[in-house]
């Protein structure tokens, strides 16, 4: 009973995050797939079951009274679960920055409309639907959501690395902290498939980064190409401009020199 309020729980973030899957790029859409798939479903189906345990199967020979909690708190000062979850949650964050551009450029808009008169239901609902270009100020904030979703992601690989080093679960630790009476060992329970789920999900955040740099990529060459093609466009429209320029000016030579050529014409039957 106490795992579906917490699916129900990654549902509705994902449902947060998937409404900007509409506003984003092919490659953005790729990331939150796997984001969904291979993080938060295998978190919330496998993962948790794995840690499920790992307090009270951390076992110490001793029957010091506290020693268990001490060691433990000492080797793993936070759960897998829990970093993961929080990791995901400060790595969708920066997508909420679009999420709230787009809806300002919608309040913007649906303003506009009620300014202009046209308040009709029914066109608020198609501003609603529009689906907004990444141009502008809209390319800014995405572009910097991305890379700080990238930030975000090198630094808990980072912090994984520094509290696990090697990213392996360690099978056995000796502690000697107090109140325990000497140097103790202590057994972690299942550290292979804790190991295995470990690199799994550090594969899935290296995979998203991936994403990510694609996607930043991917958005300054489209920006450079849209700049190519409007510098193009006016270089055309100049090039346009001065040659009804040059029309004109022949034009009105002609026109100057029509009353000489007549004089000549009048002196040539004259004489």
């Amino acid at each position: 009973m106490s795992a579906r309020p917490e699916a129900m729980n990654w549902a509705g973030f994902y449902a947060i995050l998937s409404g900007v899957n509409r506003h984003s790029t092919g490659i953005g859409r790729i990331w939150l797939s796997v984001v969904f798939i291979f993080r938060i479903m295998v978190l919330v189906v496998a993962a948790e079951s794995v840690w499920g345990d790992e307090k009270s199967s951390f076992t110490c020979n001793t029957q010091q009274p506290g020693c268990n909690s001490v060691c433990y708190d000492h080797f793993f000062p936070i759960s897998h679960i829990r970093l993961w979850a929080l990791q995901l949650i400060i790595v969708g964050t920066p997508t909420l920055l679009v999420a709230m551009h787009v809806a300002h450029q919608q309040h913007q808009e649906k303003r506009l409309l009620r300014m202009t008169g046209h308040s009709a239901p029914s066109e608020l609902a198609e501003v609603k639907k529009y689906k907004v270009r990444i141009s502008g100020t809209l390319w800014w904030t995405y572009t910097i959501s991305v890379i700080f979703r990238i930030i975000f992601e090198a630094a808990f690989m980072y912090i994984f690395y520094l509290i696990y080093p090697g990213y392996n679960m360690i099978r056995l630790v000796k502690c000697d902290a107090y109140p325990c009476p000497n140097t103790v060992d202590c057994f972690v329970s299942r550290p292979t498939e804790k190991t295995i789920f470990t690199v799994f999900m550090l594969v899935a955040s290296g995979v998203c980064i991936i994403l990510n740099v694609a996607e930043v990529l991917f958005l300054i060459g489209k920006a450079c190409s849209r700049r190519g093609r409007n510098q193009d466009g006016s270089y055309k429209d100049q090039e346009q401009q001065q040659n009804e320029m040059n029309t004109l000016l022949k034009g009105g030579s002609l026109i100057k020199r029509a009353p000489g050529s007549q004089e000549k014409l009048e002196h040539c039957s004259t004489s």
